[in-house]
């Protein structure tokens, strides 16, 4: 089994990043956190859980442990599969999700999309215990930007309406200072630093 890749950043996709390590291109499937901390053409260990089905061998991996981490617990509930892992991940930081099945939050969980109340509840009464006996650090959830988290995903979706990448979205509005902006202010800013 692998446990990581070093290579070179040659391609980014919306849901998966092409590294190259020797002359081999690895297609991994990954959270639009962790690519929006991808760069072309820079070199990265990257963090890999390999799944291997009868039909296929699928590469995931994250930009740094602690998300693979919570890859590995969210796929050890009963009706979360990879993909559900990683559109829970696309939406929710690994300290949110910690915390919310810390402390009991249906309501933050069911913002990840296909993620119902019933799933949420699975979720928390699975990794409960699990979450209790590991680490995560809670220092990112200081570095998010100082607004709703509605207000940033209306912010983000109504940026992909424009056509722009959600890891492209994300990587900008995390380097945007966000107090006392309303979110037409902060969806002006990202255009101008997105370049279109």
């Amino acid at each position: 089994m692998l446990d990581y890749i070093i290579g070179d950043a040659k391609f980014i996709g919306d849901d998966y990043v092409v590294i190259d390590n020797n002359g081999i291109g690895y297609k991994i499937f990954t959270s639009s956190y962790s690519i929006s901390n991808f760069t072309l053409y820079e070199s990265y260990l990257v963090h890999v859980y390999m799944s291997v089905r009868e039909d296929a061998i699928v590469l995931y991996g994250f930009h740094d442990d602690e998300e693979l981490d919570m890859f590995k617990l969210l796929i050890t509930v009963s009706s979360i599969g990879p993909k559900s892992a990683l559109a829970i991940l696309s939406t929710l930081s690994t300290q949110q999700i910690a915390k919310s099945i810390s402390s009991n939050d249906i309501e933050m969980l069911t913002k990840a999309p296909g993620v119902g109340k019933k799933t949420a509840s699975r979720i928390i009464l699975e990794l409960t215990d699990k979450i209790a006996k590991m680490h995560f650090s809670y220092s990112n959830l200081e570095e998010a930007p100082n607004i709703e988290d509605d207000d940033i995903e209306t912010a983000v979706e109504a940026l992909i309406s424009l056509g722009y990448m959600r890891a492209d979205v994300i990587k900008i509005i995390r380097t945007i200072e966000t107090e006392d902006k309303n979110i037409e202010d902060i969806i002006k800013q990202c255009i101008m630093r997105l370049g279109k």
